[in-house]
């Protein structure tokens, strides 16, 4: 049976292509989606895409992750540096978990340094620009066929 990953993007995410792109890229949501559905078909996985703007709406998607898939690719966002309950939430479920970031989070701004996210993560991809997405998708892949 293929594995099923959930890759969950979080708030301002929906913005992509056009919120600062000399940072994010001039790449969509719906790119980086799409990017995401097509690596987990190439390497025998299907892969789940999910965007809030809410807190409270990714940690109900985490909750509803349990038993449903095997691993979780997040771009949190500015909830990084912020939500301990998506921390909770994605500590709670016992899911692999895939920090991702499109720029490099510790070249800029202070508040940014610090992810509370990483803390429960198996890895932190960052500043790869949405190349990293397709990187955590192999990266949980390759753990995922090696259990």
């Amino acid at each position: 049976m293929a594995h099923s990953i959930l890759v969950i993007n979080g708030p301002n995410l929906n913005l992509l292509g056009t919120r600062e792109p000399g940072i994010y890229g001039a790449s969509t949501l719906e790119d980086v989606n799409a990017l995401c559905v097509k690596t987990g078909v190439d390497n025998g996985a299907e892969v789940t895409c999910f965007q809030s703007n809410y807190e409270g709406a990714i940690v109900e998607e985490i909750h509803a992750a349990r038993g449903k898939h095997d691993a979780i690719v997040i771009n949190p966002a500015a909830y990084s540096h912020t939500s301990v309950a998506i921390r909770d939430a994605l500590s709670g479920v016992a899911i692999p978990v895939y920090e991702i970031h499109i720029s490099n989070i510790h070249t800029r701004e202070e508040f940014r340094h610090h992810s509370f996210i990483s803390a429960v993560a198996k890895t932190v991809v960052c500043g790869m620009g949405i190349k990293g997405y397709a990187a955590s998708i192999n990266a949980a892949i390759a753990d995922l066929n090696e259990a």
